[in-house]
């Protein structure tokens, strides 16, 4: 989702740069939305409740996200095993291929240890989950699109009129007198 990657304030904090990440350009110019500790956090937090997959993972901070942010395979694998190198987590006995892992109790205190910057993290998921609630254009967007393709079609279509060019200019135009008053 664009919109909350940019550059918020000044320094360098435990979410990259500004108060809520979303620091280093790196490839393409896209930035993080959470910072390589952030997330670290987040996942030992989500492991506090339970064991989990890494695609568990993953998807629980889509869900709690509203859907809006999903961290890709290629930073959660690798935090992971930072992680259990750190003796922050532990791999567990599961079926399958899937690798199982727990917090340990040197996770528990490093959750403990930063138990402010693990709950701007969380808020910033919960915030993120609030903001798609809350601005969801795509009915708007396909409407949009539709419009474009139903206008586009009858003016190609034996070639419009003066008159018929009028008609769809005063739908249009209603359409959007009406939206303002809403």
């Amino acid at each position: 989702m664009a919109g909350h990657h940019g550059r918020h304030g000044g320094g360098r904090g435990p979410f990259g740069d500004g108060p809520m990440g979303g620091g280093g350009g790196g490839r393409g110019g896209r930035k993080r939305l959470f910072s390589n500790e952030a997330l670290r956090l987040i996942l030992l937090e989500l492991l506090s409740q339970e064991p989990r997959h890494g695609y568990d993972l993953i998807r629980e901070i889509e869900s709690r996200s509203g859907e809006a942010y999903a961290p890709s395979p290629g930073v959660v694998y690798p935090t992971l095993t930072l992680l259990a190198d750190m003796d922050l987590i532990v791999e567990q006995p599961g079926a399958g291929s899937r690798k199982l892992f727990a917090i340990s109790d040197a996770g528990r205190a490093h959750l403990a240890e930063n138990r402010a910057a693990l709950e701007e993290a969380m808020e910033l998921l919960t915030s993120l989950a609030r903001r798609a609630e809350q601005v969801d254009g795509a009915p708007i967007r396909r409407a949009m699109h539709n419009l474009s393709i139903a206008v586009r079609a009858r003016l190609e279509r034996e070639g419009a009129d003066r008159e018929t060019m009028f008609d769809v200019a005063s739908l249009i135009d209603e359409a959007a007198s009406k939206i303002e008053r809403l």
